[in-house]
């Protein structure tokens, strides 16, 4: 593919994708209100899970767009005396929130299943904080258009245990309590890390592959759109509890 016809294609995702997010974050928060107790709880969870993942790609892909549009992808700033590409702050910046997200997202199972913290979902917690250390090391290289292939492997490692971890807890309660809004959110994860697999894999080597990362965010949308209908509009009660049907 021609890099200019990449670079536009990646750019109008990126724009549409913002949008869309956004769009779905303001209308969660406008209608976060309704219902009481746990009800407004997993609502205010859900929110600010895309709240997270909209401002951290917001970062990620929106500072792409802006050095795509200023001719140089190697665009930098100063920050605290020192020099990063507006593409590293980004994904420095997606990587943070994302692995918030799959924070908030064990505490979002724990609150709709209605179950105590169990060994395992505290050990995804622990899998967030140990990530967020690892993202501190220099070694990730956070300018690099390409991540080093290493670091790569072992920033991902405690993210994809969390949203594996995570989505498995979702789906087994959810097929427990015939619950179909949950395991649709559970699938999406699924999906996002099928995609996602074979660029944190391959992307060093075969670089076109990073266009996978379009169905993986794709899936992210998915869920949100998912969640929103689900949990935002119409009559939810059946939906936020654990025997609920979509």
């Amino acid at each position: 593919m021609d890099e200019t016809m990449r670079m536009w294609m990646e750019s109008g995702f990126n724009i549409f994708y913002l949008v869309a997010v956004w769009s779905l974050v303001v209308l969660m928060a406008v209608r976060r209100r309704r219902g009481t107790g746990a009800e407004q709880r997993i609502r205010t969870l859900f929110l600010w899970m895309f709240v997270l993942l909209a401002l951290g790609d917001t970062g990620h892909v929106g500072f792409r767009v802006v050095a795509y549009a200023l001719g140089d992808v190697y665009t930098s700033i100063n920050i605290a005396g020192g020099s990063i590409s507006l593409i590293g702050l980004g994904s420095l910046s997606t990587s943070i929130t994302v692995t918030l997200f799959y924070m908030l997202m064990v505490l979002l199972w724990k609150e709709r299943s209605g179950k105590q913290m169990s060994p395992f979902a505290w050990f995804l917690l622990l899998c967030g904080a140990a990530r967020l250390v690892i993202l501190a090391f220099p070694q990730n290289q956070w300018s690099a258009l390409v991540p080093p292939f290493n670091w790569s492997l072992i920033r991902n490692l405690p993210l994809t245990i969390q949203g594996l971890g995570v989505a498995a807890l979702i789906l087994r309660d959810a097929a427990a309590a015939e619950n179909r809004l949950f395991r649709k959110i559970g699938i999406c994860i699924l999906v996002s890390y099928g995609f996602y697999m074979p660029v944190i894999l391959f992307v060093q080597k075969v670089p076109l592959i990073g266009m996978l990362m379009i169905p993986k965010t794709l899936a992210y949308l998915a869920a949100a759109w998912i969640g929103y209908r689900g949990l935002f509009t119409g009559p939810a009660t059946q939906e936020l509890t654990t025997s609920g049907e979509a």
